[in-house]
């Protein structure tokens, strides 16, 4: 079951809204659980889990990666075939890094830009990415960040400098190069704009 947003705008915004808090709640407890297990437990069940509670009634298929072509915009992500693959390879690359230097922003930076690249799953991959960003920034931190306003939220409050951090990885892939640095910088804003608003 599912609500189109063109036959109801308003239950499905409020649908949307509702799928989110749920998201965020589960969320953090994802993150309670996986801080003392270690980064192993940030897994691909764990993401799909994620993404099912953030569509859940308003896009069917949710929690499974998606088996069609997709187009976003102007970039048009990889065949369908090839997503488990990717995002094994993505999993992969941050459980083998996670001890590596400077790995506070630069691996959840790598994941928000990757998993918005491979589009994996058939809707919600940005709010998806971003819960996976955070999951690891707190991970890196050692604990849930304070703060009222959490950095996956703040990026969807204000998304235009996210797009254009993505927008900048996406042109040094297509030109051959690695480089969310811009990404990076951007969360390093966001992290410190949450952890100000958090009490003393």
């Amino acid at each position: 079951m599912s609500i189109r947003e063109l036959d109801d705008p308003e239950l499905f915004d409020a649908v949307q809204k509702k799928n989110l808090l749920r998201q965020y709640d589960l969320l953090a407890n994802c993150i309670e659980l996986g801080l003392p297990r270690g980064i192993e437990f940030f897994d691909k069940y764990m993401l799909w889990n994620l993404n099912a509670a953030a569509i859940s009634n308003i896009a069917q298929f949710g929690g499974r990666y998606r088996e069609e072509p997709i187009l976003v915009g102007d970039h048009i992500p990889p065949h369908f075939k090839e997503v488990p693959q990717l995002m094994d390879m993505c999993l992969s690359l941050v459980h083998e890094h996670w001890r590596g230097a400077d790995q506070k922003l630069s691996l959840p930076a790598f994941v928000l830009w990757r998993m918005n690249w491979i589009h994996p799953f058939v809707e919600g991959n940005g709010r998806t990415a971003r819960a996976a960003c955070y999951y690891l920034i707190c991970m890196a931190y050692g604990d849930l960040l304070p703060g009222s306003t959490i950095v996956p939220e703040r990026i969807r409050q204000r998304p235009e400098p996210y797009y254009k951090a993505l927008e900048a990885a996406d042109r040094a892939w297509e030109e051959g190069h690695y480089n969310v640095s811009e990404l990076r910088t951007y969360l390093e804003k966001v992290v410190k704009d949450q952890l100000a608003e958090a009490p003393v």
